[in-house]
């Protein structure tokens, strides 16, 4: 028989009660102490981003974001929205320059300052290992983007290459690596003039028909095929449509990664260090990635029924110098004083 105490709880029940306390009160002290690791974080930032939530250019994002998290230990949050999710490239960098989005990794537009488009010229990459040395930090290209993004209030902090160029068609090509001979294709092109040029330089008929309806214009015979886009990107959005692929790598699909300088101007330079150095880091992992991807989609469509033709850049060697060729006609468009730079740099030696 037990002695029952007022509010109904026997001894047997105290004990009870008094472990229950005891694990509760253990249970605060630990909450109390782990606190500083999960603090909300001082900053949030939003980073902008157009591939697709598997794409390896998000695979980067979400590498840099992860970086900086640990980096700044949980201070910096990055916060990684993918697949236009924030809208398309030109309307980012729009929110960039005004600050109202943080970070991304997109192609930049051309439509505040034509010279933006320098990093699409063709021709001047012609392989993988050049292209770490062309996209490093430091380099001219990285500074001449760099300086025209600032003064539209923007700043470069890497480059995310997602793999070189070739052509998808309906049909064969005719002599594809020689530019003297029309090629019997009409295909579209990027509305921009550096695609334009390289496309006709090297014998091809152009239109520009917008993305939405390419698939559809190819299908119905509108254009026999695409020039302007990486052999992921051909893979992803016409491999049910094209019955050739020519990987002739005369351009290289970059995409930029970005900062608005009104968020930069609010870290710290520890923090901004940290930043650049994971956005300089993916840069060069990119490069590699972006070749193994390449490979593995080109077997891909090997296996799917697509004629693929790869060449060795000396096969390839008549386009690059017809192509570099015309980069003085470029001057109406862009600076001519920065075309002049370009070509000191990068023209075949």
């Amino acid at each position: 028989m037990f002695t029952p105490f007022k509010d109904g709880v026997n001894s047997k029940g105290v004990c009870k009660m008094k472990r229950a306390g005891y694990i509760f009160i253990s249970i605060a002290l630990v909450l109390f102490f782990a606190v500083p690791s999960l603090a909300a974080p001082e900053m949030v930032l939003r980073f902008a981003g157009q591939g697709t939530s598997d794409h390896t250019g998000t695979i980067m994002m979400n590498q840099v974001a992860q970086e900086v998290l640990e980096k700044t230990n949980g201070r910096i949050e990055i916060k990684v929205f993918p697949a236009n999710i924030l809208g398309d490239y030109t309307l980012v960098f729009e929110e960039l320059m005004r600050g109202t989005i943080d970070m991304a990794c997109i192609s930049v537009p051309s439509q505040f300052n034509p010279n933006l488009e320098v990093t699409y010229i063709n021709c001047f990459v012609s392989g993988y290992e050049q292209a770490k040395e062309v996209f490093a930090e430091g380099g001219w290209l990285f500074n001449k983007m760099n300086e025209l993004c600032n003064e539209l209030g923007v700043r470069v902090l890497g480059f995310q290459v997602t793999g070189f160029i070739g052509t998808a068609s309906t049909k064969p090509v005719n002599e594809p690596l020689n530019p003297n001979v029309p090629k019997g294709v009409l295909v579209r092109v990027p509305n921009m003039d550096v695609y334009k040029l390289g496309a006709e330089t090297m014998g091809f008929r152009t239109v520009t028909i917008p993305w939405a309806d390419v698939y559809t214009s190819m299908q119905t015979g509108v254009c026999d095929g695409v020039n302007g886009m990486d052999t992921v990107a051909a893979w992803d959005n016409l491999r049910d449509v094209m019955k050739y692929w020519y990987q002739t790598n005369y351009s290289v699909e970059n995409w930029n990664y970005l900062i608005s300088e009104m968020t930069w101007n609010k870290l710290s330079p520890e923090d901004q260090k940290i930043i650049q150095e994971a956005c300089s880091k993916v840069t060069l992992a990119g490069v590699d990635l972006a070749e193994k991807d390449q490979e593995r989609h080109l077997q891909m469509m090997k296996e799917r029924g697509i004629e693929v033709f790869t060449y060795t850049p000396e096969e390839l060697k008549p386009i690059f110098e017809a192509v570099s060729a015309t980069w003085d006609q470029l001057k109406g468009k862009f600076d001519p004083a920065m075309i002049e730079e370009f070509k000191k740099v990068y023209a075949p030696k």
